[in-house]
């Protein structure tokens, strides 16, 4: 995204908490694009033939992102690492309603390059992760965070840091944290090498 449309889309996040005449139907036409993107990569982490479509989730995102109307927006990269949060929310939410019949599954793949592949077969594998990721928010916010932004939100390593207010290096040295700690938790096999990726 290019820093022009990057200041749109933060204007238009103020015109739309002001409540200004025509900035809701500007800002679905200037988020669209990105937020069905990081839709999309989401949904290409769920199972194969997952109830929820990219669209759906896309849709739903948007109507709780709206109904926050109240939410001091500060930038694009604010509203979209919120939105982040919010299909995340609405995965974990499907993926209990859909593993209160199913349990048992393999378990949560994390390489080391391409940051972190989520490829789940079943609904409760996502809610393990979740559970694990609010694990770590308890013993690391700042890592959870990182995770949350990069992983979920497909935010860069830049982006985490303006998101964050931390710098890129920062970003990088929570991420392998994260990644290694979740290993750990989730009964994964650490690398042979032991060596962790800087981005």
């Amino acid at each position: 995204m290019q820093p022009g449309e990057t200041a749109e889309i933060t204007q238009l996040l103020r015109q739309f908490r002001g409540g200004a005449a025509g900035a809701e139907s500007a800002l679905i036409e200037a988020v669209q694009t990105e937020l069905k993107a990081m839709a999309a990569r989401y949904m290409r982490r769920e199972r194969h033939g997952h109830t929820l479509q990219t669209t759906a989730l896309m849709n739903e995102a948007y109507m709780k992102l709206v109904q926050a109307r109240s939410t001091d927006w500060h930038d694009r990269v604010h509203f979209f690492a919120v939105a982040a949060r919010v299909m995340r929310r609405i995965l974990v939410d499907h993926a209990r309603r859909g593993a209160a019949d199913k349990r048992g599954g393999d378990q949560i793949v994390l390489p080391l390059n391409e940051g972190l592949v989520f490829a789940p077969d079943r609904p409760d594998e996502m809610v393990r992760l979740d559970d694990a990721l609010n694990r770590l928010a308890a013993e690391d916010k700042r890592s959870a965070q990182v995770i949350e932004l990069r992983f979920f939100g497909g935010l860069s390593v830049e982006e985490t840091a303006e998101a964050m207010g931390i710098s890129p290096r920062t970003v990088k040295r929570e991420w392998n944290f994260a990644r290694a700690w979740l290993r750990r938790e989730l009964g994964l096999s650490v690398p042979e090498d032991g060596q962790e990726e800087d981005a």
